[in-house]
């Protein structure tokens, strides 16, 4: 079956995907959403030890490796690594995730990549980066989580430290890299020439930490753990209705005055204790008990309602189920159809950022290992007797 890109946005450029696990993967689905011809390399069957996120046929790997094509060679025969170079020469983008030091000792590193194809743009992402004390450690989401500082932000103050239910590290790391290679590819149309761009978990999540980070650079503080309140807009948090949790924020002054009237205590405004943002965050567990012992008159919705009506943001505390029922999202039309051949169809979530003339799609299910390889090595030009060596060879 021939390619049918996602999107016509990227439908020029190939991409060699050589990575595993999320961040890389993560950085490639971001291309073939918008129609790059993605190019999944793995190693042969026989082999094993590259199934990750679950498995192929798991949820988590067909939601990561959608709208991209595979092919098995095995990176240990010469044939394998001379193949991946025949592929790559005709390729604008590869993506890696090896340790620091595989792509030299495979000789597929960018200098040498790019002397056969000048063009080449090379993206490698690492657990810590290319070079440094800790270039050669394994990078994992939780330990960069722990390392970059969010571990130390995120919790209930005295709960000790907590991770954050997503492996945001990995999938930050995935984006930056994708927002990389776009830049490097519209360089490359005024330079003609590609380049090498690097990123790691450990810089995205340092980087991730916006405002804590100024904090410290600029103010010299060490922000520590506020649970579920914000650090320094107050009362802005998670609250207690009578019949659970929702979030409401309340930033600057005149917001501050419309939540008092709606809560029915407009006597706050000129209250001592709550006059201005310093006064309640020295009385914040007061205000909060208070603003509590109200909310518990009524339900949640009747308080989203009342807020949102008066210019206050508040909304549910959403778990999976409910943040697929909710009107806006399916509004938004964030769920994609896809059939895929063996497991058939599929619900997805699609990109968030919406281009009013080409926009994201999926229109590939995720292979299964190796699917295309016959495919695409016929594209290079290899003939049957060929593909019949190479197979026999255990090269694919």
């Amino acid at each position: 079956m021939p390619h049918l890109p996602a999107s016509d946005a990227l439908r020029r450029f190939r991409v060699i995907d050589l990575t595993q696990v999320r961040a890389g993967p993560t950085a490639c689905r971001q291309l073939a959403d918008w129609g790059a011809d993605v190019i999944q390399v793995q190693m042969p069957e026989h082999m094993r030890g590259d199934d990750t996120l679950g498995g192929q046929d798991g949820s988590d790997y067909q939601y990561t490796h959608r709208n991209k094509r595979s092919i098995t060679l095995d990176l240990k025969q010469a044939d394998g690594i001379a193949t991946l170079r025949r592929l790559i020469a005709k390729a604008d983008v590869v993506v890696e995730n090896f340790r620091p030091d595989v792509k030299y000792r495979l000789g597929i590193d960018y200098a040498s990549l790019s002397a056969e194809n000048p063009g080449l743009v090379y993206a490698s992402i690492s657990g810590f980066g290319q070079t440094g004390p800790l270039a050669s450690r394994p990078g994992f989401d939780q330990i960069v989580q722990g390392m970059g500082g969010l571990m130390s932000v995120t919790g209930l103050p005295g709960d000790g430290p907590v991770r954050v239910g997503i492996p945001i590290a990995d999938l930050c790391a995935g984006i930056f890299a994708a927002q990389g290679i776009l830049v490097a590819l519209l360089e490359r149309e005024s330079s003609g020439r590609g380049q090498w761009l690097h990123t790691s978990l450990l810089e995205s999540m340092v980087y991730m930490m916006d405002f804590q980070t100024s904090r410290f650079l600029i103010d010299g503080e060490v922000a520590s753990q506020a649970g579920n309140f914000h650090p320094t807009s107050i009362p802005t948090g998670v609250y207690k209705a009578r019949d659970g949790y929702m979030n409401i924020a309340v930033f600057g002054s005149k917001i501050w005055e419309r939540f008092c009237n709606i809560l029915g205590a407009p006597e706050w405004i000129a209250d001592a204790r709550y006059h201005d943002k310093p006064s309640r965050s020295v009385n914040r567990d007061a205000l909060n008990a208070e603003i509590n012992r109200r909310l518990a008159a009524q339900d949640r919705a009747y308080w989203v309602r009342q807020f949102n009506e008066g210019g206050v943001a508040c909304g549910l505390i959403n778990d999976m189920r409910e943040v697929f029922e909710e009107p806006q999202i399916q509004h938004l039309g964030m769920v994609k159809e896809v059939s895929s051949a063996r497991l058939g169809p599929q619900r997805l979530v699609g990109q968030p950022v919406q281009l009013e003339r080409t926009p994201s799609t999926i229109a590939r299910a995720a292979p299964r290992r190796g699917e295309h390889t016959e495919e695409i090595l016929g594209e290079l030009g290899l003939g049957p007797d060929e593909l019949a060596r190479m197979k026999a060879a255990g090269i694919f």
